[in-house]
């Protein structure tokens, strides 16, 4: 990952792929995302253009069927995929259940689309302040959150720019929880929309001191 200085070299950043190919015991892998600093442009040109090279050439050897980063600098994002188009299949960033996308030339969203690029979002639970519980089993909210793990994965299913939202699980319910979420239908009602928005205003205030950041990413 090339947010550790030692890993920024292309030469580094194949090996790494190579040995976690190999202890997977794959081949090939279908997505190769590299992950830069949480603000990109810190990282020099020559550092990108190392990043960029591994990324070709894990695509061009086969090693990786699609390629990517992962940053939340969004103005380098939008810098780094008009660069170099040929080698951003993908980008991974913060996307929250409160997220809402900005449609003109400032947001993602325009670069996205015309260079055909898919978008996967992290923190769709906003470290889990969507929650009134603890997770577990014999929590008293266990069914009201489980309720809104699914409104939340509905609500950012139903963008169109998202490929497809990264939660945080722990355990094979919920694996099974946002699997029944995929499965129901991706419009929310009024009453949905509204404990949505109950839930993610919640979050929002309950969100803790090393999570603020994630304001930021309200409008994208």
């Amino acid at each position: 990952e090339s947010r550790f200085k030692e890993w920024r070299p292309r030469k580094k950043l194949r090996e790494g792929l190579d040995a976690g190919m190999k202890e997977a015991g794959l081949d090939y892998v279908d997505l190769w995302r590299i992950s830069l600093l949480v603000d990109s442009s810190k990282h020099s040109e020559p550092e990108v253009q190392e990043a960029v090279a591994a990324l070709d050439w894990a695509k061009k050897t086969g090693r990786a069927r699609f390629i990517g980063i992962s940053s939340h600098d969004r103005p380098h994002i939008k810098k780094i995929i008009e660069t170099y188009p040929e080698q951003m299949d993908v980008i991974l960033t913060p996307y929250t259940a409160k997220s809402k996308l900005v449609t003109d030339e400032s947001g993602l969203w325009t670069t996205l689309k015309k260079y055909d690029v898919g978008w996967f979002g992290i923190k769709p639970f906003a470290s889990n302040s969507v929650f009134k519980g603890d997770s577990s089993p014999n929590s008293p909210h266990f069914e009201e959150d489980n309720k809104i793990a699914r409104l939340a994965i509905r609500y950012i299913l139903c963008n169109p720019a998202i490929t497809a939202p990264i939660p945080g699980m722990i355990s094979v319910q919920q694996v099974d929880n946002v699997c029944r979420a995929v499965k129901e239908r991706r419009e929310l009602d009024l009453r949905e929309k509204a404990d949505l928005k109950d839930a993610m205003e919640r979050a929002w205030a309950n969100l803790p001191e090393n999570y603020q950041w994630l304001k930021d990413w309200e409008y994208v």
